[in-house]
């Protein structure tokens, strides 16, 4: 489970010297994947061994005199840097009454330091950053950025300038604020169907007193209760730099990296030394059953053990087992229990692994009508089969297999949430030993039946925790005394927690250390460092964005091609023109049921063999589709390149629909639309399109895709095949690669799998997308949740634009306003009032008619109030204090400096050129983007947003407790709508 700052997904549719001691030798720096001799030949895939000593991230290391471990990547692919800095402190460490207490601080950390006073985000902006975020979990918090090389020194200023110089820029204002915020991301995750699980879980698998026993976000009252001294206290006692790892991957050698850091860390303190909380790995008495009720569409049955933990040697053996169980396409779980039985809709399994333990976790969603006794009866015996039996080879091998091919794909980052840096600060953090990524890879390798069988047994042979989740009222929800939020104008880092994250927060051991009052910082100015300014900023380069090639196929199909030679990779999207805008009005989810059936079934492949056949070549086929598009794509490891197109061919051609598995995958999508009336997020983003554009204009179909329950009842076979016919064919298809092979390798295995693919003799579909929309008509839709902690806003209006119409200018003027973490919304809504965990507003740029979005959750008690402040925040944009000579200069500079950054990985690459082909746009786009926003003017920027802009224009929709909402709305003076998620 993650944690949001701002719901995106809304929008996807969418040492005390200078010197240092070393402690290990700078190895030369190597490619990160060496591309393998030869591909693989039809229907084989490489060994997993020869692709386990594919990976390697060489490195270098030093060590300060004051203890802070640095690792250094030399990876010069891009101009770029990613700089990771990784506190070996999370939430088990927290005292008894300060729960959220390791999050809470994370926040404050993005609130500015003494000699960089405000907060993180500006600098961040100014310096051009991506995958820049900060996250608290059990046993660490992390803060990264990837940052232009002549930014990096300026970086190196900043972390070090919270690391030794932060406690005289923590404030009571800074302080009360940043609690209303973390518990408005509180009630956001509660807000979620299933989310109170976590809370539940932990307190039935770990004994009162257990480290581990309380989530990282924390109770309302203990972060209510957290002091200022707490927070001083805090710092001193775990942010010292011996308690750290710093890793600086990318364009950056060790001497220079041992210069800088030297420079602006070695005068840093050192701290008391820390010892992680230690905890045992509990065992339950006893089986333990439990049954809650939430408002969800679907009951969820869970299974669960508490295990060891990520450095222990049966930590990969259970990783196996859990994946075998659940975690593969073709799991066991996946093949017995929603294919073959059908008598679930999904399964999961998986292996969350700590530091000190892991938590084991099965579920299975029950499809509607069925007995959930009989499916809890199933999913043991399933269970219990492979704790008797252990898996097969073949399962580990394709497990194996699966595991080095996410790890090979994810070495083309430096940073973020997966990339190299990661690797190697979570080796160094957890095990000392940042090569420990390549011990758990050989671990894999090696693994065999009989091993992940005896470790299965020794672990889940013991008394299971139960969950079942029915449907119905919640319990009461803990609320915070004084929930009206915060008042404070300091602001706070953008955070998107990581894949692994859920809604947890940590907490101190609060005892004092004379050494650490060293570190109080306020008046400890550094020795030996000028911190009276910020280091200059070097000439960050325009984009170098990869050279372009064009072909086409014997059929006519258009290939689009760029290389990328990082990693041995091929990334390829088989694109049609289509898309949601496309689904039949009649029978809207028609799309939808087509593309979850086309890995399900071909003419010669079953669901099961086709699962297989993709984790043995560690390739990854997805279909999915957007407003204008829908695709086929595939990720493949470049060695097994030909058997990969083969099934991706396979796929896209020649889908069976089976009338088993149409009437399987429909239940499973009516069972989706389900879960999605009963989320905040989904019931807005169903409602939203059709009230803007009118039920019959292509666009006016639910955001998610999915359709009308009514009518995915009544599409039939025929109607799937159809839409495949008219829509997935090539005369409306073009092919899209992203490779380390050169275009003349990869246009003839192209042509070989799609070259004879000849379209069928019904007509090509076509879409009006000048269709008119209904003139608007601004009001409220009012939509009830009960029992809602949240409110979710989600307002539009409609542009006098299409896609391909020049309207960079306004999306530039839109940062200022919505487009991110600094703009007016989000910094009054979340800074000034502490009323959201994030708000946004967004161009939503689609090839038709394009519309403005704004996305808010709000504590409930705050929704009219909420409405009122945006329209006053946009009218006062608009109006009375347009766009400042300082805004102006920080967006442009975010956006030139920022663009290599953004375009720094194969799949980024792919994405710009479907961008370019949707929107007609010159195949030198990208790099001349930059001297286009270096002409914008803060007057035309104004008058972008003031000729199109217009809050009295906005249709609000609104989800949440209408008993406690609709008061609030009314003294606004709108017209309120009420109707029913659908």
């Amino acid at each position: 489970m993650r944690l949001s700052l701002l719901p995106l997904a809304l929008f996807a549719m969418l040492g005390l010297s200078a010197c240092a001691t070393t402690t290990g030798a700078a190895r030369a720096p190597t490619p990160s994947a060496a591309p393998l001799a030869t591909a693989a030949t039809a229907g084989s895939a490489a060994p997993v061994a020869e692709l386990v000593r594919s990976v390697d991230i060489p490195y270098g290391t030093f060590t300060l005199d004051n203890g802070l471990r640095v690792i250094v990547h030399e990876d010069r692919k891009a101009p770029v840097v990613a700089v990771s800095i990784w506190y070996h402190v999370g939430s088990k460490d927290e005292p008894k009454g300060r729960t959220g207490f390791a999050h809470l601080f994370e926040h404050l950390m993005f609130n500015g330091s003494e000699n960089a006073p405000g907060d993180f985000f500006g600098p961040l902006q100014e310096m051009g950053a991506t995958d820049y975020n900060g996250t608290t979990w059990f046993d660490r918090t992390n803060y990264f950025q990837t940052v232009p090389t002549p930014a990096l020194e300026r970086t190196l200023f900043l972390e070090s300038d919270r690391m030794g110089h932060l406690l005289g820029a923590v404030t009571q204002q800074n302080l009360t604020n940043q609690i209303g915020v973390v518990q408005n991301e509180k009630r956001q995750g509660d807000n979620q169907p299933y989310g109170l699980v976590e809370y539940k879980q932990l307190e039935a698998l770990f004994p009162e007193g257990h480290p581990y026993r309380h989530s990282t976000i924390g109770s309302m009252a203990d972060l209510s209760a957290a002091s200022l001294e707490d927070v001083k206290t805090w710092f001193r006692q775990k942010y010292g730099p011996n308690n750290a790892v710093l890793v600086l991957a990318g364009d950056v050698d060790v001497p220079t990296a041992r210069r800088l850091v030297t420079k602006y860390f070695g005068d840093i303190p050192r701290g008391p030394e820390v010892r992680p909380t230690s905890a045992d790995v509990p065992t339950l008495p006893a089986p333990r059953s439990d049954v809650m009720k939430d408002r969800v569409a679907t009951t969820r049955i869970y299974r669960m053990w508490a295990v060891p933990g990520l450095t222990h040697q049966d930590a990969v053996p259970l990783d196996i087992a859990a994946t075998v169980l659940g975690g593969l396409s073709s799991s066991r779980l996946d093949n017995a229990l929603v294919r073959q039985e059908k008598i679930a809709v999904s399964v999961t399994a998986g292996l969350q692994s700590f530091e000190r333990v892991g938590l084991f976790e099965v579920s299975a969603d029950v499809k509607p009508g069925v007995d959930p006794a009989l499916v809890s009866r199933r999913l043991d015996e399933v269970i219990a089969d492979l704790v008797r039996n252990g898996p097969s080879a073949d399962e580990v091998q394709r497990v194996a297999t699966r595991e080095v091919s996410s790890r090979i794909k994810g070495l083309e980052s430096v940073g973020g949430f997966g990339g190299k840096a990661v690797a190697l600060a979570e080796g160094a953090l957890y095990a000392r030993d940042p090569d420990f990524y390549k011990k758990q890879l050989m671990a894999f390798g090696r693994a065999t039946p009989e091993q992940v069988r005896t470790v299965t047994q020794r672990w889940l042979s013991r008394p299971v925790y139960s969950l079942m989740v029915v449907p119905g009222e919640r319990d009461a929800y803990e609320e915070a005394t004084g929930a009206s939020g915060a008042s404070t104008h300091h602001p706070r880092y953008y955070r998107t927690p990581t894949l692994d994250e859920r809604p947890l927060a940590p907490k101190p051991r609060l005892a004092l250390v004379q050494q650490a009052s060293q570190r109080q910082g306020a008046g400890a100015a550094a020795r030996g460092v000028d911190r009276s300014k910020q280091p200059e900023l070097g000439e960050v380069p325009n984009l170098d964005f990869p050279d372009i090639e064009r072909s086409r196929l014997s059929n006519g199909i258009e290939i689009v091609y760029a290389r990328r030679t990082a990693v041995p990779v091929t990334r390829v999207a088989v694109s049609f023109d289509a898309g949601n805008a496309a689904d039949p009005k009649t029978k809207l989810g028609t799309q939808s049921l087509m593309l979850a059936l086309l890995d399900e079934g071909t003419r010669t492949r079953n669901s099961i063999q086709i699962a297989e056949e993709q984790e043995r070549l560690g390739a990854q086929i997805a279909a999915n589709a957007t407003m204008d598009r829908t695709t086929v794509s595939l990720s493949a490891l470049s060695p097994n390149l030909v058997p990969s197109l083969d099934l991706l061919a396979d796929i896209v051609r020649n889908p069976a629909f089976d009338p088993a598995e149409v009437e399987r995958l429909r239940g499973e999508q009516l069972a989706r639309i389900a879960q999605e009336l009963t989320q905040p997020q989904g019931i807005a983003l169903r409602a939203l399109p059709p009230v803007l554009y009118g039920s019959d204009h292509p666009y006016g179909v639910p955001f998610t895709g999915t359709g009308d329950p009514k009518a995915v009842e009544q599409v039939t076979r025929e109607d799937l095949l159809a839409f495949h016919q008219i829509w997935l064919r090539p005369d409306n298809a073009k092919i899209f690669v992203v490779s380390d092979r050169p275009m003349a390798e990869i246009q003839p295995l192209l042509e070989r799998s799609f070259g004879n693919w000849a379209p069928s003799p019904a007509p090509k579909g076509v879409k009006n997308l000048a269709a008119a929309p209904p003139a608007p008509r601004p009001r409220i839709v009012l939509i009830d949740r009960p029992q809602s902690p949240q409110s979710q806003i989600l307002a539009g209006m409609l542009l006098p634009y299409k896609g391909s119409d020049p309207i960079e200018p306004l999306i530039v003027a839109n940062d200022v306003l919505g487009g991110t973490f600094l703009s007016r919304l989000n910094m009054d809504l979340r800074e000034t009032k502490g009323w959201s965990y994030g708000v946004n507003g967004r161009v939503n740029r689609l090839a038709g008619t394009v519309p403005y979005l704004i996305s808010a959750p709000v504590q409930s008690n705050q929704t009219g109030p909420s409405i009122a402040a945006l329209i006053a925040d946009i009218n006062e944009f608009l109006k009375a204090k347009g766009i400042t000579a300082e805004e102006r200069e920080r967006t442009i500079n975010n956006r030139t400096r920022g663009l290599a950054g953004n375009f720094e990985t194969s799949g980024d690459v792919l994405t710009g050129l479907q961008s370019i082909e949707l929107y007609g746009w010159p195949d030198d786009y990208y790099e001349r983007l930059a001297e286009r926003y270096r002409g914008m003017t803060v007057h035309q920027l104004d008058d972008a947003a003031r000729r199109v802009l217009d809050p009295s224009k906005l249709v609000w929709v609104v989800v949440g407790d209408a008993a406690k909402v609709r008061p609030q709305l009314e003294k606004l003076g709108m017209s309120i709508e009420v109707a029913t998620p659908r």
